[in-house]
């Protein structure tokens, strides 16, 4: 005879889990990799400035709520929002989550600043204390980066619609974390296939106007390539 399951009053309650969506919010300001924290709302919170984060509302879907606290952050939309990883350690989170869901959210150069004392950008080499959890998704949206770096778009993301190739190679500078050889940069770039020219020209200081470009991979056999970094150290 099967035996019966317990009597609901002998099962231990269940807990439920609470869940945060915190977004990493990256963007070139001159020559500095920001990213964007807002002022803790809580006077009593150990450190003073944390990642834009929230619980998703209602029946709101997690990419939908990164969506959300990005935009509400911002101001606007940014060029990317894509997910990192879950986050579920017992390090530290402002709001006390069990689980953390960290995304990356990418913003052009020259974007605004937020409107309001509340959010500011910081030099991600330069950030003040943040909880040990949003330290550690900040890291892991570094990392994540830069591991793709070199297969998929995203300095695009960081760059107004039209660019020079200087521009260009300072993005992927700032990304990876070091200086590139200029010329082995352009070939690189120019055996990817990743960037047309267009009839526009740009001043760049004293010297003679550069050509702007834009991203426009071409297809060809055997796939799409990234630009390789190997040996293109400056």
């Amino acid at each position: 005879m099967p035996e019966r399951p317990p009597p609901a009053a002998n099962r231990p309650p269940t807990r439920r889990i609470s869940l945060s969506v915190d977004v990493v919010l990256l963007t070139p300001h001159g020559r500095r990799l920001t990213t964007l924290l807002q002022r803790s709302a809580d006077p009593r919170a150990r450190e003073r400035w944390e990642l834009a984060w929230d619980a998703p509302h209602g029946e709101e879907t997690i990419d939908d709520a990164a969506a959300r606290v990005a935009r509400t952050a911002l101001g606007a939309a940014p060029a990317l929002v894509e997910q990192v990883g879950a986050f579920g350690d017992r390090r530290r989170h402002p709001g006390g989550a069990d689980v953390s869901i960290a995304y990356l959210a990418l913003v052009p150069a020259g974007a605004p600043a937020p409107v309001g004392g509340d959010t500011a950008w910081f030099p991600v080499e330069e950030l003040p204390a943040l909880a040990p959890r949003q330290r550690e998704m900040l890291d892991g949206a570094l990392a994540a980066v830069r591991a793709r770096l070199d297969q998929a778009p995203i300095a695009f993301r960081l760059l107004p619609p039209t660019f020079t190739l200087t521009q260009l190679q300072e993005v992927y500078e700032l990304l990876l974390g070091r200086r590139l050889h200029k010329a082995s940069f352009r070939r690189a770039l120019q055996a990817a296939w990743l960037v047309e020219p267009t009839d526009e020209w740009r001043s760049e200081g004293r010297g003679r106007p550069a050509q702007l470009f834009r991203y426009a991979p071409r297809r060809r056999r055997g796939g799409r390539r990234g630009v390789r970094f190997d040996g293109l150290g400056g």
